[in-house]
């Protein structure tokens, strides 16, 4: 893989003028985050929650984009589409052989019966549900932090949060999963 393609992300970033919660620079650093995991040979899972990560970023993104509403709840349906749009197609490809966890469900009667079965989950698409759900809560935990410091914001202080939570994820999922 030619190098100068990684280094395109980050040269853009000098490019943008002005900066808010799930703006273009937290989805390139998503999608940087994403792109350099492929390329050290992180696990599966990790690149998973960091796509899932980026999925759910494009489509609060794009939402914002948007300022007419044409139907209701239509920013949840953008994040949604965004991140079925995003995760389903690449699925077989980050998933692999190994990856499914088996939930095993008893309720009642004999193993096999229709209430007692063993299922298997997807850990790249639970990992990206886990990581468009850190996304998501990443503001929240921004603004609790402003109100801890009397409403004062760290240059980037959004971005900083989200990455921070995302790479600290994957390393917990990289050593234990």
């Amino acid at each position: 893989m030619d190098k100068k393609i990684l280094i395109l992300p980050f040269l853009s970033l000098f490019l943008i003028e002005k900066v808010s919660a799930h703006c273009p620079l937290c989805t390139v650093g998503a999608a940087a985050a994403a792109g350099g995991a492929l390329w050290l040979g992180v696990s599966n899972v990790v690149v998973s929650l960091f796509l899932g990560a980026f999925a759910i970023s494009m489509g609060l993104w794009f939402g914002k984009l948007i300022k007419k509403k044409y139907v209701p709840y239509q920013n949840f349906l953008i994040v949604i589409a965004s991140f079925l749009l995003t995760i389903l197609p690449i699925l077989p490809i980050i998933s692999s052989e190994h990856g499914f966890l088996p939930l095993y469900i008893s309720l009642i009667g004999d193993y096999g019966s229709l209430l007692n079965r063993t299922y298997l989950i997807n850990t790249s698409l639970l990992s990206s549900l886990s990581g468009g759900i850190l996304v998501f809560i990443s503001p929240f935990i921004s603004k609790n932090i402003s109100k801890l410091r009397n409403g004062k914001i760290i240059p980037f202080q959004g971005v900083a949060i989200t990455l921070t939570i995302l790479i600290i994820t994957g390393i917990i999922m990289q050593v234990f999963i």
